[in-house]
C-alpha cells in the first residue's frame, strides 16, 4: 500500500507543496515540524538533512524543495495532468528552473537589501533583480499559464512565487502577474491548501490557544 508523510510548518514554504499535494488529489499524512528544535534535531535531519521544511517521503523515498516536490508529485500521479505534454517540455523545465534559481534569488537578494554593482552583475547568474522581473512578466503577459493554455506543476511552483510576491511586496504589480495570481487563487486545490494551513496557522496563534 503506498504511502506519503508530508512534513511541513503552515509558516514557510511547506504550503507550496500542500497545494502541490492538493493539486495531486494525493493521500497524505501530515507532520507538523516545529521552528527551533525540532526542525533542526536528528529525527527531522535524518529526513532532511538540512533542517528545514517541507519534504515529502513517498513509499519510503524522501524529496525536498519545493520545486522538485512539485514535479515529482506530477509524475507520481500522472492522472492529474500536472505533468508538462511531450510539446510542453521545454516551457515547463525552463520556468520551473528560472523560478528556483534566478527568480528566487533575485527576490531573496533584494529582500536582504543586497546589490550587485554593476560590474559583477554577471557573476550572479541572473543579473539583476529588473531583468528577472520583466523576463516572467513578458512571458506571462501573452499566457493564461507557463505552458500556455493549460496548467501544470510548474504553475504551482512559479505562481506561489507570483502570488507571494505580490501579496509580500517582493515583487511589483504587474498586470500579468496580478491577472496570473487571480487564475491562481480560484482553483479549488489552491483554496483547500491555503484553508488548511490557515486554519494550522490560526490554531497556533495566541489567540486561537485561548479558543
Amino acid at each position: 500500500m503506498s504511502s506519503l508523510i508530508f512534513y511541513t510548518n503552515p509558516m514557510s514554504r511547506g504550503q507550496i507543496a500542500r497545494w502541490a499535494l492538493e493539486e495531486a488529489g494525493a493521500a497524505y499524512e501530515q507532520r507538523i515540524v516545529e521552528y527551533g528544535p525540532d526542525m533542526k534535531g536528528e529525527a527531522y535531519r535524518a529526513v532532511n538533512p538540512m533542517g528545514k521544511v517541507p519534504a515529502i517521503v513517498h513509499d519510503g523515498r524522501v524529496v525536498t524543495e519545493c520545486a522538485a516536490i512539485c514535479a515529482y508529485l506530477a509524475d507520481a500521479f500522472p492522472e492529474t495532468g500536472l505533468a508538462p505534454l511531450p510539446g510542453e517540455r521545454a516551457d515547463y523545465y525552463r520556468w520551473m528552473f528560472f523560478g528556483a534559481g534566478p527568480l528566487e534569488q533575485a527576490i531573496t537578494n533584494r529582500s536582504m537589501g543586497w546589490e550587485g554593482p554593476e560590474d559583477k552583475q554577471a557573476m550572479l547568474g541572473y543579473g539583476h533583480f529588473d531583468l528577472v522581473v520583466d523576463a516572467l512578466a513578458g512571458w506571462l503577459d501573452s499566457r493564461d499559464y507557463i505552458c500556455g493554455d493549460r496548467f501544470t506543476a510548474a504553475d504551482v511552483y512559479v505562481g506561489a512565487q507570483v502570488d507571494w510576491g505580490l501579496m509580500f511586496g517582493t515583487l511589483p504589480d504587474r498586470p500579468a502577474f496580478s491577472a496570473y495570481a487571480e487564475r491562481l487563487r480560484a482553483r479549488p486545490a489552491y483554496i483547500r491548501a491555503k484553508a488548511i494551513d490557515n486554519e494550522l496557522i490560526a490554531a497556533a496563534s495566541p489567540e486561537g490557544a485561548d479558543a
